[in-house]
């Protein structure tokens, strides 16, 4: 099978776990470059050893590289104000797409199992926040059964799974999580929140979802939910339901007040999620991490399969 020629640029923790699961898992992709700013970087160091061309000197040096005019798809794993400055230089080429993994949020959200078929054409992409992909399909599959007022998210991860990157975009993180429960699960009001928690030994990601929605067939909803943990399994194996799903009724002569929508009642759902990483780079605590690296790693897939079709 010919394999799509692809780049990525960032070679942290996220790129290089990125870079592993696709020499190990994708038949749709290869790996052409991967790219950094630091030349001694483990990342760089890493993919040299398994063979991998390697550019330290950022967009600006993929592009002046011979590969650059095979490379199709660019995954983009750096910060969100580098990949600003990376998707001016990519989308002068007509022939590039980009999977962007940071909170910049140029192009639209795109959550795999929820809203990947109405993205085929759009030249960037991006995965949200490791909250958003975790929780967002939640929300979606409430949706999908009842109109679902407000969807609050609490992401908690370990302290030492969150690298300098991550700690840098703690506000981005907030409001792009925020705007695709509205988006992409279909609240009309989205809240997250992250907890950075400094647990030893390191636990393993935690994710709590709260929807209030319009009333509905309780075993419905869960068998939506139920539905969608199985089809986010298909890319993230370690992705589970913690326990079984929740409801409480919010009685009409007891709203709540939900800022920006006023007084609201109907049918809380809560759902408890956990996330272990497969531990291709990382430890299988950073499920965090795990979950943003194999939803681009199946997007990728997705994204290469069709565009040989449209070949």
């Amino acid at each position: 099978m010919n394999k799509t020629k692809i780049a990525i640029i960032g070679s942290g923790n996220i790129g290089t776990d990125l870079m592993i699961k696709i020499l190990r898992l994708s038949n749709q992709m290869e790996m052409a470059v991967m790219v950094g700013i630091d030349p001694l970087s483990d990342g760089l160091a890493r993919a040299k050893r398994m063979g991998v061309t390697t550019c330290h000197e950022g967009i600006d040096g993929l592009i002046a590289m011979n590969e650059w005019k095979d490379i199709k798809l660019i995954f983009d794993a750096t910060s969100a104000k580098a990949h600003l400055y990376n998707w001016e230089k990519v989308k002068a080429f007509a022939d590039k797409k980009m999977i962007d993994l940071t909170p910049a949020a140029i192009g639209p959200y795109l959550i795999p199992p929820v809203n990947f078929d109405s993205n085929i054409d759009v030249p960037n992409v991006n995965m949200v926040t490791c909250g958003g992909q975790a929780t967002i399909p939640i929300v979606a599959a409430v949706n999908q059964i009842a109109p679902v007022h407000y969807g609050e998210i609490v992401a908690s991860i370990s302290s030492k799974s969150a690298g300098p990157g991550t700690r840098a975009n703690i506000d981005e993180f907030t409001e792009t999580t925020a705007e695709a429960i509205e988006k992409v699960g279909g609240a009309k009001k989205g809240k997250a929140i992250i907890i950075l928690n400094p647990a030893e030994p390191p636990l393993v990601m935690r994710d709590t979802v709260f929807t209030l929605s319009e009333q509905a067939d309780r075993e419905s909803i869960k068998e939506s939910i139920h539905r969608m943990v199985s089809e986010v399994q298909k890319y993230v194996p370690g992705y589970q339901l913690h326990q079984e799903v929740q409801f409480d009724d919010v009685p009409e002569d007891k709203p709540v007040y939900i800022e920006g929508l006023g007084l609201r009642h109907g049918l809380k759902t809560s759902v408890y999620l956990k996330v272990v990483g497969a531990g291709h780079y990382l430890p299988a605590y950073a499920g965090n991490l795990d979950i943003m690296t194999s939803a681009a790693r199946a997007c990728g897939d997705k994204i290469c399969s069709l565009m040989k079709n449209y070949a």
